[in-house]
């Protein structure tokens, strides 16, 4: 693969489209504050498919075939070798690449039916189990998996300093930094996910140079 493209959005706002393994192999150890991320389960999540019963389900988006198989080992030794914490969305379906820990987030989706009633985040915390409640059933997609950004505004408020995001998608990471105020580093290999993330973290860099300051922006609480 030729080498990673490089976006600046903004002084805080770095992504990259190509394979996050190469990008972060430049990184230095421990050069980002955390990691935040949702990696591919490996699954078979990504779209194409109208799941649920009559009357419901998902938008069908294209089939890209990015969710046959979770990424190997050495993606998530190097995630844990350029951060200081990480927050992993899937982490149960990578019980074999990832330390032990007791300091798991759930999503509670609301969503019943044929769905799972929600997914757990792995994180570096050594603390208790973690509950966000938000119902995944509104419409807007442009990911198949892609999550409300109120969760990931939760995530990033959990960590402090500049994030990254290896498996950036459609921005949804990107977008709760700029909110918050925080420096952010994506990488996305799929063209179409890394030009909708572009749009989205621009277009809401713009809304935010209009907005009145947030109360909350700056705020965290520490993972560690």
């Amino acid at each position: 693969m030729k080498s990673p493209n490089k976006e600046q959005l903004s002084d805080s706002i770095t992504l990259y489209r190509g394979d996050c393994l190469e990008v972060m192999a430049g990184l230095d150890a421990g050069c980002v504050d955390a990691i935040i991320t949702d990696p591919p389960y490996g699954i078979g999540e990504d779209g194409g498919k109208f799941r649920g019963r009559k009357g419901g389900g998902h938008r069908v988006l294209e089939k890209m075939d990015w969710d046959k198989s979770s990424p190997d080992k050495v993606y998530f030794d190097e995630m844990l070798r350029v951060s200081e914490c990480q927050i992993i969305w899937g982490g149960n379906y990578f019980s074999d690449k990832l330390p032990q820990s007791r300091g798991w987030l759930y999503w509670d989706k609301l969503m019943g039916g044929d769905y799972s009633d929600g997914e757990l985040a792995w994180t570096s915390a050594d603390g208790v189990l973690r509950k966000f409640t938000k119902c995944n059933k509104a419409h807007g997609k442009r990911h198949p998996t892609q999550k409300p950004v109120s969760l990931m505004v939760w995530c990033v408020k959990r960590t402090p300093g500049t994030v990254l995001d290896p498996f950036m998608g459609s921005g949804t990471t990107g977008v709760a930094c700029v909110k918050l105020g925080r420096k952010f580093i994506g990488i996305e290999i799929e063209q179409k996910y890394f030009d909708i993330a572009c749009k989205r973290i621009s277009d809401e860099l713009k809304r935010e140079r209009f907005a009145l300051p947030l109360k909350t922006r700056g705020k965290q609480s520490k993972l560690l």
